[in-house]
């Protein structure tokens, strides 16, 4: 007997009630039906249905075979999905994960192109600035912003991020204009909670660095809320290029310390990072194509 045609019968009629309605779902006979259930019945050695003239109701050992089979079936669903994975088209779900400026302004624009060159693709997008787990998480990509990529990962350098200490013209003009890095000392510095405790390093063409312990009354673990504040002219911040390069090239946003550069705790590289059991998997593949052609040689912030 080839048992999982006759489990998902079994599911079937126990879903619709009645052994007609899992005929009609499975587009066959009630009498056939009837037999894999008969044989079913004979191979486990218990009843798993009481009839009665309206409706057929499990047994106790039906109800236990029924959630028995239901994570049966499911499984079998996932290895096919995970076979079909390793096929030569892009297929299944993709999971990516990436920070939320970064992945909000930068990644999801690349989803709707990605899955229209590819049709038996989905992508789900995560954002978080916590770092996941690959394989707790389940993710099949992550975009980390790191010095050090993991070790237990492969790691492909994406694209270098840019930053620079700017504000708005109108703090600038109420404050003054730092104009070296312990000016910043006298300005309200919106800093990144999670990121940089409240201490700026800026480094000089020489390598020289200058250590800034900034203060400010407001602060945030998030650089759109950062983005935001320096724009209402709430202070000084240090912020990527990719966020604010339209401002800056409309003058909404003024850099400062322009002979420095800001060092920050997550480095300046962007990477890929994925477990190397997905190295070859079509989904992944495509995906990384899209964000090395869209990101290399230049990132389109650093185009123009």
């Amino acid at each position: 007997m080839n048992w999982l045609p006759a489990w998902d019968c079994f599911v079937r009629v126990a879903e619709g009630g009645s052994m007609a309605a899992a005929a009609r779902t499975l587009g066959c006979t009630r009498a056939q039906v009837s037999k894999q259930m008969a044989e079913l019945e004979r191979r486990l050695g218990a009843r798993l249905f009481e009839r009665s003239t309206r409706r057929l109701a499990l047994t106790p050992a039906g109800e236990v075979f029924r959630q028995h089979a239901l994570r049966a079936l499911e499984a079998v669903d996932s290895t096919e999905l995970a076979v079909r994975n390793l096929g030569d088209r892009p297929c299944g779900t993709l999971r990516v994960s990436a920070t939320v400026a970064f992945g909000r302004h930068c990644v999801a624009p690349l989803l709707p192109e990605v899955v229209a060159a590819h049709p038996e693709l989905e992508i789900e997008l995560i954002l978080t600035d916590q770092v996941v787990d690959l394989v707790g998480d389940n993710i099949d990509l992550a975009l980390r912003m790191t010095r050090l990529p993991p070790d237990d990962a492969v790691a492909r350098r994406i694209v270098s991020l840019r930053r620079v200490v700017c504000a708005a013209p109108a703090y600038l003009a109420r404050h003054g204009c730092p104009r070296q890095p312990l000016d910043l000392l006298q300005h309200q510095c919106l800093s990144y909670v999670l990121g940089d405790n409240k201490r700026w390093v800026l480094i000089d063409g020489q390598g020289v660095e200058t250590v800034v312990p900034v203060r400010s009354r407001i602060h945030f673990n998030n650089i759109d809320c950062i983005f935001d504040a320096v724009r209402a002219g709430h202070g000084i911040a240090i912020l990527p290029t990719y966020l604010c390069h339209r401002e800056l090239a409309s003058g909404v946003l003024q850099t400062v310390l322009d002979d420095y550069e800001p060092d920050i705790v997550f480095g300046r590289d962007l990477y890929a990072c994925y477990t190397p059991s997905r190295v070859r998997l079509p989904k992944l593949r495509v995906f990384l194509d899209a964000l090395l052609g869209h990101f290399q040689p230049l990132p389109p912030w650093e185009r123009t």
